[in-house]
């Protein structure tokens, strides 16, 4: 079986030319959302079904513990699927249409799915969308089509600057934490890796180098990142306690109606 694979996105070097967007839709032949106004270079909006990475741009001014600057700042990712190692999508999928690859990806079997929407529910990152032609759910596939062929993905392909790199996950996180040591050499305190240990839902197999905190790209504190409720153990036995409630509940409930038809007189005739 081959090694886990995935990808090290340093924001860091993004420079936010779009080309990981546009070589995901070219080879998975996704129409992409109709064009709008959204106020900013960000003119996809969020992932979904049609975009499967989406070049966040956030705009701020930089101070003396940001690390970049004076003046104005633009701070820029290129997002995607974690396929996390404790993928919520994957523990409620109720056909078995979500499966983890033999390259340690996450993978929504088309032919499987049944448009449930349970995975879009459960995705604490919101990538997942709904395609309503096909009527399954969608999201980056890691070009599982590609890896297959030897081939690296799309996007990774395509970057300029190797924001986006590819290949073994071991390899990625040495030159995650080199890179992360040379920043913070250069006195870039705000600089952090996130997803690349198991802090956050296992360990995510597309972890990033960031330049701010986290909640600043829209992802989750690695401090309150928690699996849904039904993907835990407490939630299991909770909803348990809560079924077993409910049952006694009931029975009590048939048996007071019982006593109070007999003692009112107001019984079925024999």
């Amino acid at each position: 079986m081959p090694e886990p694979v995935g990808f090290f996105t340093d924001t860091s070097i993004c420079i936010g030319c779009k080309a990981c967007e546009v070589a995901c839709k070219e080879w998975n032949q996704l129409p992409g959302n109709p064009p709008t106004f959204l106020d900013s270079f960000d003119n996809t909006g969020a992932l979904g079904a049609q975009n499967w990475r989406h070049v966040q741009f956030h705009e701020r001014l930089a101070d003396a513990q940001s690390g970049v600057g004076n003046g104005q700042a633009w701070l820029m990712m290129s997002d995607v699927c974690k396929h996390c190692k404790q993928a919520s999508c994957l523990e409620v999928c109720p056909t078995g249409a979500i499966i983890r690859t033999e390259f340690d990806s996450v993978y929504i079997q088309p032919e499987v799915c049944n448009g449930c929407r349970y995975c879009i529910s459960a995705c604490p990152f919101g990538v997942i969308g709904f395609n309503p032609v096909a009527g399954i759910a969608q999201k980056c596939t890691f070009c599982y089509d590609r890896l297959q062929a030897g081939m690296m993905p799309a996007c990774a392909k395509a970057c300029p600057t190797q924001s986006i790199q590819f290949g073994p996950l071991a390899e990625l996180q040495k030159k995650a934490d080199a890179r992360l040591a040379a920043l913070r050499a250069q006195g870039v305190s705000s600089a952090q890796l996130y997803g690349r240990d198991t802090s956050v839902y296992g360990g995510l197999n597309a972890f990033f180098l960031l330049m701010d905190k986290p909640e600043t790209y829209g992802l989750p504190n690695p401090q309150n990142a928690q699996l849904p409720r039904r993907n835990n153990l407490g939630g299991y036995l909770g909803s348990l306690v809560t079924a077993a409630l409910g049952v006694v509940a009931a029975a009590v409930a048939f048996r007071t109606r019982g006593v109070s038809k007999k003692s009112t007189g107001d019984v079925a005739p024999a």
